[in-house]
């Protein structure tokens, strides 16, 4: 029924009178503007809301002006509002009817939204994608492994793949920290207090400071019901208690030369000139640059100390999508914005607005984004990173947790409060639903 309302909608949506129905012509098959005239325009103005990241409203502007072009003989009204990605879900989840026709998320987010059936589902209006040149399967085909199946839930498809990478990597000054001293934390922190310089990381953050256990085979995982499993407070499948993470933690934090920056905080913190390196993503890449100069690198996360070994960092890596409302009163014309703004050349540009790293496998070949440092550090992350799958009681628990370690509230000493201490995380994280 929804397939057949929603196709009866696209009809309603995108064509004046015509005697064929919901036909159209190809199109260009190019995906920036052009001024060739298609025959199912609507005679009245398509309204439609987008939103996207503070940082990215710039950007979002030039993409709507040019997809107004492409579609030129159409009138749109396209407003244009600031939303988080990481606070998107939440923002929808209140009223899912008020929010914008087109919106973008992290993909950790992905499940409950398709739960609380606030996203369209792209396999049953695909044909609305006719009017751009594409099928569906054109679109799928474009982009990167892994992209689509981050896109999708049961094998189908609730949003448009914008960018891969969201994740983290050590940014450092190379003329104080070597290669080699980079790729572990003992000797990292060693290099940093040499030098007289910090090196910082966000603790009070569950997708931050779970890198820790996911590198020591810690688990994370999503129940049917929107609760969420955990297994820090026992032993990892690799034979590691939760507890000897924690002490790892700990060793680390307590030394004079780490810092623990607040979630958010991290490009301030660079800027302040105090720190060697730092953990973050690439939306903070450029100011690393700008302030190390020619001495700006970027590496993988760096292996921790847990016993006699030395165990990789795992960090959360996930992918920002492009939603289509599944209450959006111009569905058709929101898919198309949808799709238009996660195609090769609005890709290409969102690199160079915010280092954004295409999924798109045409954007990738460019050698300045397949050669930029962030971006290798990035991408070599994908063969171990974590597709982080919670549920909404997992990250204030989480971000306690973070505290106390950042803090010091837990000593390496007490493993029965460190043991507390975890056992009370998992007890609020995998806590029912109320």
């Amino acid at each position: 029924m929804k397939k057949k309302f929603l196709s009866m909608l696209l009809c309603a949506t995108m064509v004046a009178t015509m005697a064929t129905g919901c036909g159209s012509d190809a199109g260009d098959n190019d995906g920036g503007a052009s001024d060739k005239k298609t025959d199912n325009a609507s005679s009245e103005t398509v309204k439609l809301t987008l939103w996207g990241a503070e940082d990215d409203q710039n950007f979002l502007k030039d993409v709507v002006s040019k997809f107004e072009a492409k579609y030129s003989d159409q009138k749109f009204d396209i407003q244009i509002g600031v939303e988080s990605e990481s606070s998107a879900k939440d923002t929808v989840l209140k009223d899912i009817e008020a929010a914008a026709d087109v919106y973008s998320f992290a993909s950790d987010q992905l499940a409950d939204l398709v739960r609380a059936g606030a996203l369209t589902n792209i396999d049953e209006v695909g044909e609305a994608l006719s009017k751009s040149g594409k099928t569906l399967d054109d679109v799928k085909a474009e982009h990167a492994e892994g992209a689509i199946d981050a896109a999708s839930v049961d094998g189908k498809m609730y949003a448009f793949p914008t960018s891969q990478g969201n994740s983290y990597i050590l940014f450092y000054d190379s003329s104080v920290i070597s290669e080699e001293d980079a790729g572990n934390w003992d000797t990292l922190l060693a290099a940093a207090d040499k030098s007289g310089k910090k090196v910082g990381m966000t603790l009070n953050s569950g997708w931050y400071n779970a890198s820790f256990f996911y590198g020591a085979g810690f688990t994370t995982g999503l129940n049917a019901d929107g609760t969420t499993t955990m297994d820090w407070n026992g032993t990892s499948p690799s034979g590691y208690k939760g507890t000897d993470v924690v002490k790892s933690m700990l060793q680390i934090t307590s030394d004079s030369a780490f810092k623990a920056i607040p979630d958010g905080k991290i490009s301030d913190n660079i800027k302040s000139g105090d720190y060697c390196a730092v953990i973050s993503g690439t939306w903070d890449a450029g100011v690393a640059q700008e302030t190390w100069g020619d001495g700006y690198a970027a590496i993988k996360l760096p292996t921790f100390t847990v016993g006699d070994d030395k165990v990789q960092m795992h960090p959360a890596y996930g992918y920002k999508l492009e939603a289509v409302n599944a209450y959006s009163k111009n569905a058709g014309w929101a898919t198309l914005l949808a799709e238009f703004i996660s195609n090769e050349e609005s890709q290409a540009a969102h690199f160079k607005s915010g280092v954004q790293i295409p999924t798109n496998k045409k954007a990738l070949e460019d050698p300045s984004i397949n050669e930029n440092a962030a971006v290798t550090a990035i991408l070599s992350e994908a063969e171990f990173g974590v597709v982080q799958e919670v549920g909404g009681k997992y990250w204030d628990p989480a971000k306690t947790f973070g505290e106390m370690i950042a803090k010091g509230t837990l000593k390496a000493k007490d493993d029965k409060k460190i043991q507390e201490a975890l056992d009370n995380l998992v007890s609020g994280v995998t806590a029912p639903l109320s």
